[in-house]
């Protein structure tokens, strides 16, 4: 059945909002065209869960936010996801405007471009033209990949041109300061043949009690013998409805690498789906969360393999409390011809209270006979083993719960790169366990 939704913004405000921002004449008719679409599709239907009542169209679309001179001036929130040392590849998004960003001079030189969406499409427009929303994500999947072509307000862009090594994480902080200003972020990670970088985004939002929404998709692009590094802090607060869309596309010898912390206090939908394109081309995907109160979320990896010798790795854990709900789907699918290839998938959850539900679904698709894979799942409370090994060496049980929270989350916080993030992920574990 299709449920009628009524769209807040028409043909008019788009062009209107295309023309404010001097984009291109293909990305206008993008987004006329996804709009159109968009009135017909479907919502996506993730496994389990109903989406049909959740808040996707009511929201502020373009709110601006005051530029800084110094990161001294961002609250200490914000302050918090930055490392000591001095910021050199760092974009900060305030609402719909970018607020600060800075690239070191000796990358320019190199041609990587790190910017926010709005001046890549004008200063680079035909280099974002041959990626946006052509391999990994595509605009009629559904009516929120349509909702999200035609108001993308939003997002960065980051290419890495062939056999550049970044070495230090680039970041970028994505701050929903007015509690009713949506991000529908479009993030596009380009690293083409033998390059290698790391990116990390956070999420932050002051929205308990006003309600709006956040429609983020993410392409990351890995050429030839390319290396990606993706690592993701998603926090955004009870008010916001979050549809989080994470692709990648993996060519021959390439690797991409994710590492997702889904803090979110509302309802959210998370997808992070790569493809394994190229022989001999290799993902990592771990993703933890954390449920409490009335929220209901839904994860899916999905890891496919169409090229030779591809080896994918899915690791989920997740913390539930109160009254939550979470769907864990791994899928590991191995394509007819992805010979010598490796599917391996591990899903846990740890339920911290009576009336919380957990769900984790290992789910491995075979259509060819010379590979290998595997999976583990599991559901349940925290092992009273473990709990009275520690008791017994004079630790409370709080503490000890505690410990062993932080141990089952730990293969995800310690792989993210920068290490303001990975403490404050480990603030937020704390915040939200306790």
């Amino acid at each position: 059945m299709t449920v009628e939704v009524s769209l807040p913004y028409d043909k008019e405000y788009v062009t209107q909002f295309s023309n404010g921002l001097q984009e291109p004449e293909w990305m206008q008719s993008l987004r006329l065209n996804a709009l159109e679409k968009s009135e017909s599709l479907p919502l996506p239907k993730p496994d389990k869960t109903n989406i049909q009542g959740w808040n996707f169209t009511e929201f502020k679309h373009h709110v601006e936010g005051e530029k800084i001179e110094s990161l001294d001036q961002l609250p200490a929130e914000i302050q918090d996801f930055l490392d000591e040392e001095e910021q050199k590849n760092l974009v900060i998004q305030r609402n719909h405007t970018t607020a600060f960003g800075v690239l070191d001079e000796k990358l320019k030189e190199q041609g990587v471009v790190f910017t926010d969406m709005k001046t890549a499409l004008r200063e680079h427009g035909e280099l974002v033209e041959k990626y946006y929303m052509n391999d990994a994500v595509h605009v009629d999947e559904h009516r929120l990949t349509a909702l999200h072509a035609a108001l993308m307000n939003g997002g960065v862009f980051l290419y890495v041109p062939k056999n550049v090594q970044i070495e230090e994480p680039l970041q970028a902080i994505f701050w929903q300061e007015d509690p009713e200003a949506s991000l529908i972020n479009h993030i596009l990670v380009v690293a083409e043949e033998n390059s290698s970088v790391t990116y990390v985004e956070n999420y932050v939002s002051n929205n308990k009690e006003e309600k709006t929404s956040a429609n983020i998709v993410a392409e990351v692009i890995a050429k030839d013998g390319a290396k990606v590094s993706f690592g993701a802090v998603d926090n955004f607060e009870a008010g916001t409805t979050v549809y989080a869309n994470r692709r990648g596309v993996a060519y021959r010898d390439s690797v991409i690498e994710w590492a997702l912390g889904q803090m979110n206090e509302g309802n959210t939908v998370s997808e992070n789906i790569t493809h394994l394109i190229g022989d001999n081309s290799h993902s990592n995907a771990k993703t933890v969360a954390i449920g409490r109160g009335q929220q209901k979320q839904n994860f899916t990896t999905n890891i496919r393999h169409f090229g030779k010798g591809s080896d994918g790795y899915i690791l989920q854990h997740g913390v539930m409390k109160d009254k939550s709900s979470a769907i864990f789907n791994g899928v590991g699918k191995i394509e007819h011809g992805a010979s010598k290839s490796n599917a391996e998938q591990e899903s846990r959850v740890l339920m911290l209270s009576k009336d919380a539900r957990g769900d984790a679904n290992p789910i491995l698709l075979i259509d060819e006979d010379d590979v290998t894979a595997g999976h583990a799942a599991s559901v349940g409370r925290v092992d009273p083993i473990q709990l009275y090994y520690l008791m017994s060496r004079g630790i409370s049980r709080f503490e000890a719960e505690r410990l062993i929270i932080h141990g089952f989350l730990a293969p995800v916080v310690n792989q993210l790169p920068v290490e303001a993030v990975k403490r404050q992920l480990t603030q937020v574990i704390e915040r939200k366990v306790y």
